[in-house]
């Protein structure tokens, strides 16, 4: 039984850090209510939930995903690109501990858990705002040994690698192509974001079923006829946050 590990919504949420969506008035406590709805469907699907201790002067805290990239051998705790979220860190890195040896990404290195999309032994890293390319170059050298391909692939217009492509299958990802190039995923079997939902390729492949956002209800249909099993979760107050469905847990199998 996977565990997905989740942090509660800081009350200071509407102070977190964005980049490539502007800031709108921000209600932490309806946040809160969607992201313990997210909680309670990745239960359904089957994960054990974890909580990590509440951050409440850490805003972006919620967004786990980017402090740690967890792979089948080790955990790798990341130094975010933006430095308010550094101190994310050690509640994460002692999460971990208990399931995973830990590497870790240090100084001059930056590196953002969403910036990295793990599919078998290929590892996608973007090369993000947030992820530099000393980070990326100690993501290579930490997963080297543990025989996986770390390959860099540029983004542009959004925030992480993965607000652009995420695995939907096992050889099958959902992309927004204005903002990844899509040659870099030619292996795979490629479905498209409906042209309406520019964000909608933030979704998130538990077992058998995909989670996505509940407003992307073409993107969805998409997915749907393609004889995927779909989930839908409201997290409409934390994409405000520019988070999305991935970034609010980090799923330990």
């Amino acid at each position: 039984m996977p565990i997905a590990i989740t942090r509660p919504v800081s009350p200071s949420l509407a102070c977190c850090e964005l980049t490539h969506v502007p800031r709108q008035a921000l209600d932490w406590r309806r946040a809160a209510r969607q992201h313990a709805r997210y909680e309670r469907a990745l239960a359904s699907l089957g994960c054990t939930v974890q909580h990590l201790p509440a951050e409440p002067d850490l805003p972006d805290a919620v967004f786990v995903e980017d402090a740690a990239v967890v792979l089948d051998e080790l955990a790798v705790i990341t130094r975010p690109g933006a430095r308010s979220r550094r101190p994310e860190t050690t509640t994460v890195a002692t999460a971990l501990a208990p399931y995973r040896p830990l590497g870790h990404i240090v100084a001059p290195g930056t590196l953002d858990g969403g910036d990295v999309l793990h599919i078998g032994t290929r590892v996608f890293v973007g090369a993000s705002t947030r992820s530099n390319r000393t980070g990326r170059a100690q993501l290579r050298a930490l997963l080297a040994p543990h025989g996986y391909h770390v390959i860099d692939v540029a983004v542009t217009g959004c925030l992480h690698l993965k607000s652009a492509v995420t695995a939907v299958a096992d050889e099958t990802l959902l992309i927004q192509r204005a903002w990844v190039d899509a040659q870099a995923f030619r292996a795979f079997a490629l479905i498209d974001v409906d042209p309406a939902e520019p964000f909608a390729a933030n979704v998130l492949r538990v077992a058998d079923a995909v989670l996505v956002p509940s407003a992307y209800r073409r993107t969805r249909r998409r997915l749907e006829g393609r004889g995927l099993r779909v989930r839908g979760v409201d997290v409409s107050e934390l994409a405000k946050a520019e988070g999305g469905v991935t970034c609010c847990s980090l799923v330990v199998r």
